[in-house]
């Protein structure tokens, strides 16, 4: 047989062996037919790939520098670099303005039966004071002295003996600054005198009680080595503050149930209700218990029946309340306040009402106007809004009470979580997770100094605010109100009478049922909702437009013309295979030369070392001196001559690619 070596042929079956050995056949069948289709492709160098892609691209500029004279392709050249940097300028912007997943707003109205709010009432004392009396004796006791010392420092002195529980205002005492010299301020204890025997308190108060002296609270920790001061710029708020935290620590050591029986019930504060023509009682409101306002009442809650839609517009389909807020029994250092707090929010939503409410004033007939907008946000990557707060990492602690989400939970839960961790209990005004106690200065003596750093610190505020998220979906209820005298002189004594006989059977007027009585009526003004919704300012189609338009106005190019430029790329990809792989073969055929000390290899040899992997060539050195066999070897015996190899013909690839697989390329 006679045989004929093809040099390309050669290097393309040496490639394939190399890929064969790391492949499979699928790829490596693969890799050679787009060696093939590149060698049939528009060149085999750069400079051939980038004069056909000039001369058969849609862009018209490319076109015109190749077809042009040498200064036209300078010109072509340049404006078609020119344009093709603004291109990719105004592409940078729109990608980046689309990134930037700005919203637009819009607004709309619509018209529908819409499901009443709900409506939660508070009295605005949480206890009353003939029940918590025993509880806060030696604190009002207290409160009477700091403010006869307050008021009449010569005066109080006459009151000085008497016995008064200094372990409460040891923990929180009430100081008084002076800060005329703000070099040396003068720190003085009310009540120093007494504890300490000092006689010149009186007319160090004296000189105190001059402008330029402020009241302040001292919070010490760590046994009173480590103090702050909280200072005010009214005693008012200086003794109102000071109670307020003193009945906090004793509230937190009583049991919740307790604090329930202590408040105002439901029977006693609701004296009458209708809703639209329905009447209802106190047993149509779900209580809840509200460390600020005592028991509060949810009317059309949701939480165990259908809400209640409204079936028209106007007071005559809306929610009428008559309410007895016991107003002579407040206790009186803590509530300085008269009235109902109220507040409209959605079903299932628990009601900060301290935060989001509003007051009715006691002996007024007050009306409020509804209405209402919803809110509707994008999530993600437009806001971080929130659907149901499950991916927030603070923990809900008014979980327990089955509400949906809301930021407001967020930002309290989070607050009484640092709480815990860095005062090792919690607040009273929050709920408390299982495990852990409510602070007190018996178990807790630190807590009031460690809970003022806390509610200062604007590092925990922003921790907390970047932690919570809004809510998505979120319904406002927009309140227009109007209040009146209620009742009027002429109808105050019937009025009167039908409602003491009401609440305790008993036909005598009550006196103080005139400064204790509120009037509620709660109602849609219209039908008309506002829908707030927002949207993707800049959307996929947005961006497509833009970059088409600007491609299309600045090249003259399509879509089309990115996928040649694509195509073009690829090409220049194999190219640089095709001579990394040419690159590599010469590098290991040189070193294969370097190493080898004897003549070169014979086309024989070669031919057998490519067809069988066990043959060794003769690497004898050849002397010479020495015959062409050295060492006085036997000549050969002679056999069949050696084949033709002018005589080999080599198929071409595509018609052995296509014996294989069944189709030529």
């Amino acid at each position: 047989m006679l045989l004929h070596i093809n040099p390309t042929g050669f290097c393309i079956s040496v490639f394939y062996k190399l890929l064969s050995r790391g492949a499979t056949m699928h790829v490596k069948k693969y890799l050679l037919k787009c060696l093939h289709r590149l060698q049939k492709g528009p060149g085999y160098t750069y400079k051939e790939l980038l004069v056909w892609y000039c001369d058969n691209t849609n862009t018209h500029g490319p076109k015109r520098i190749i077809c042009e004279g040498p200064k036209k392709k300078a010109m072509w050249f340049l404006i078609t670099l020119l344009f093709a940097a603004l291109v990719c300028w105004q592409w940078g912007i729109f990608v980046r303005t689309y990134l930037s997943w700005e919203v637009s707003v819009s607004l709309s109205v619509g018209f529908k039966t819409m499901d009443f709010p709900a409506v939660t009432i508070c009295n605005a004392s949480p206890f009353k004071y003939s029940k918590v009396k025993h509880l806060l004796k030696d604190l009002d006791e207290l409160m009477e002295a700091v403010l006869e010392r307050i008021l009449a420092p010569e005066l109080s002195h006459v009151n000085a003996t008497k016995a008064l529980n200094s372990s409460i205002w040891n923990h929180t005492p009430l100081v008084l600054i002076d800060e005329r010299n703000h070099h040396h301020p003068v720190v003085l204890d009310l009540f120093e005198d007494r504890h300490n025997g000092s006689s010149n308190s009186s007319a160090s108060e004296k000189i105190c009680n001059a402008q330029g002296c402020k009241m302040a609270m001292r919070l010490c920790s760590l046994n009173g080595t480590q103090c702050t001061f909280r200072n005010f710029t009214s005693a008012t708020q200086a003794v109102t503050e000071w109670y307020s935290l003193q009945a906090t620590n004793i509230f937190a050591q009583v049991p919740q149930q307790e604090l329930v029986e202590m408040s105002y019930r439901g029977e006693q504060m609701i004296l009458a209700c209708l809703f639209g023509a329905e009447p209802c009682n106190y047993r149509n409101f779900t209580s809840i218990f509200y460390p600020h306002y005592g028991n509060c009442y949810i009317f059309n809650w949701g939480m165990t029946e259908k809400a209640l839609p409204s079936a028209n517009p106007g007071t005559e389909f809306g929610l009428k309340l008559i309410l007895d807020i016991g107003q002579e029994d407040y206790v009186p250092f803590l509530t300085s306040t008269a009235g109902v707090r109220l507040m409209l929010h959605e079903q299932r939503s628990y009601p900060f009402i301290r935060d989001e409410g509003i007051y009715a004033m006691s002996g007024t007939e007050t009306s409020i106007g509804v209405l209402v907008d919803k809110l509707q946000r994008m999530g993600e990557p437009y806001s971080q809004c929130t659907v149901n707060g499950s991916e927030v990492p603070t923990p809900n602690f008014y979980s327990d009470y089955n509400t949906t989400y809301s930021i407001q939970a967020c930002l309290r839960s989070c607050f009484q979580d640092h709480m815990i961790r860095n005062c090792d209990c919690g607040h009273y005004l929050y709920p408390l997770p299982r495990g852990e106690k409510y602070c007190n200065n018996r178990d807790f003596p630190d807590w009031a100094h460690c809970y003022s750093d806390l509610q200062m610190s604007v590092a925990q505020r922003e921790t907390c605010i970047g932690m919570c998220k809004e809510s998505c979906n979120d319904t406002q209820y927009k309140m227009t109100i109007s209040m009146a005298d209620w009742p009027s002189e002429a109808s105050e004594d019937w009025i009167f009478h039908v409602l003491s006989q009401e609440r305790d059977q008993s036909t005598i007027i009550d006196r103080h049922l005139s400064r204790g009585i509120v009037k509620l009526n709660i109602y849609f003004q219209e039908f008309n909702y506002r829908t707030i919704e927002e949207s993707a300012a800049n959307n996929i189609v947005w961006l497509l437009s833009n970059l088409g338009g600007q491609f299309g106005f600045w090249m003259g190019g399509s879509v089309l013309c990115l996928i040649e430029f694509g195509e073009i790329i690829i090409d220049f990809v194999w190219i640089t295979v095709i001579k990394l792989v040419a690159l590599a073969k010469s590098l290991r055929q040189r070193r294969a030369q370097a190493n080898y000390s004897g003549p070169p290899p014979t086309v024989a040899e070669l031919v057998e070392a490519h067809t069988n992997f066990s043959f060794q060539p003769d690497t004898a050195p050849h002397s010479p001196n020495t015959g062409p066999y050295p060492d006085e070897q036997a000549l050969p015996i002679p056999g069949t001559p050696p084949p033709n190899y002018d005589s080999l013909r080599l198929q071409p690839l595509d018609v052995i690619e296509s014996e294989s697989d069944g189709d030529a390329i």
